[in-house]
């Protein structure tokens, strides 16, 4: 276990990381899922800081077609071998309508003692999509509840949300409705109020992903729009990634920078976590191709999922390569790490041939290589 309490290490960490406790077990989902949101969230903040509970909201399901849009809840108690179901999430477009519409490209933090869910979009029959602004809190520990909670200002999906403080929660670009918003919207999960932050002043992306310790984050990827002079608009991957720094005064001012492209290929929907035992943002598996929720890129060609795995120091601000990951996968919207170990952690996401998957993928963190 780390030598600091796992409690202390939640503060300033990303939607995509949580260290997850070495008692915890490795257990595959009950059902496929891909794009699901997932986090994990200390069990008992005033007992045994090295618990914590695992979930895994909404996504899509083996049958990949907008009936297979999930409303689902899941709940790995800390300790436990086996997931519970939660209520279905709420979605306050349904109206009187009882039944929960599914969502995709939903995010999920932990912070503050709960765990908050933002956005998603909606999948029509049509194939039409639109993005949602219900926020919600739950700590199923404590009750199986969703509480909602101040919606988005501007309904984003498909965003990246960072914690700051174990109560500031970024929700950087995304996609909303018809397009991406360079926003940085803000949450105060103390007063649940909204106010906007410094901008993102790199080319608006959906699909990205990053992490932020001790108030600098990075920020890389995603897929961008492009708009030719004739013609229909087009997408496609973005190569840019941006470093962040918090002003230690007032937390609404981002101090912005560019960063070297990461090694390789640009990524969508990646797998990341912030490493504060190393002081790296990892990034993980993802697809170099842009691609509709069905994992059918948008030129018609099916996405592959990536092997590899890069990281960035964020003392050095230097990129280092790994040695590949044992199992490629894409479509992801959150990774763990285990605690002491470091472990990367992803649960769900899509494997070769676009196949949903229920499993859950553990191994160290591969051995650092010669960037080619």
């Amino acid at each position: 276990m780390m030598a600091a309490p796992l409690s202390c290490c939640l503060r300033g960490l990303c939607l995509c990381l949580l260290l997850l406790s070495v008692k915890a077990l490795a257990v595959d989902l009950p059902v496929a899922l891909s794009n699901n949101a997932v986090t994990a969230l200390v069990a008992d903040t005033d007992g045994d800081s090295e618990q914590v509970d695992v979930y895994s909201f909404m996504g899509l399901g083996s049958g990949k077609t907008w009936r297979d849009v999930s409303a689902s809840g899941w709940w790995l108690p800390a300790g436990s071998s086996h997931w519970q179901r939660l209520p279905p999430v709420p979605d306050s477009a349904t109206g009187a309508d009882t039944t929960q519409r599914g969502r995709l490209a939903a995010v999920a933090v932990a912070a503050a003692d709960a765990v908050w869910l933002f956005g998603g979009y909606h999948v029509a029959a049509d194939g039409s999509e639109v993005s949602s602004p219900d926020v919600y809190q739950i700590n199923a520990r404590r009750q199986p509840v969703y509480r909602r909670s101040t919606p988005m200002p501007i309904p984003v999906d498909d965003t990246l949300a960072l914690v700051y403080r174990d109560r500031y929660i970024y929700l950087i670009s995304g996609w909303h409705d018809l397009g991406n918003v360079n926003l940085v919207q803000l949450f105060d999960t103390r007063t649940q109020s909204w106010t906007q932050a410094t901008p993102y002043p790199g080319t608006p992306v959906f699909g990205h992903a990053g992490g932020m310790l001790d108030g600098d984050m990075l920020v890389c990827g995603g897929v961008a729009l492009s708009y030719p002079a004739s013609g229909k608009r087009s997408f496609r991957m973005s190569a840019e990634c941006w470093g962040g720094r918090i002003d230690a005064e007032d937390h609404r001012r981002i101090d912005w920078h560019p960063v070297a492209a990461m090694p390789g290929l640009p990524r969508y929907r990646a797998a990341a976590a912030a490493d504060k035992q190393r002081g790296l943002i990892v990034f993980a598996a993802g697809s170099a191709q842009a691609y509709n929720y069905n994992g059918i890129g948008y030129d018609g060609v099916p996405a592959t999922p990536l092997d590899s795995v890069v990281s960035f120091n964020l003392a050095r601000q230097q990129w280092q390569c790994h040695a590949r990951l044992q199992t490629a996968s894409m479509d992801h919207r959150g990774m763990l790490l285990a605690a002491g170990t470091g472990e990367l952690i992803r649960i769900g996401g899509m494997h070769a041939g676009q196949k949903v998957s229920a499993a859950w993928l553990q191994q160290p963190l591969p051995p650092a290589l010669p960037c080619q």
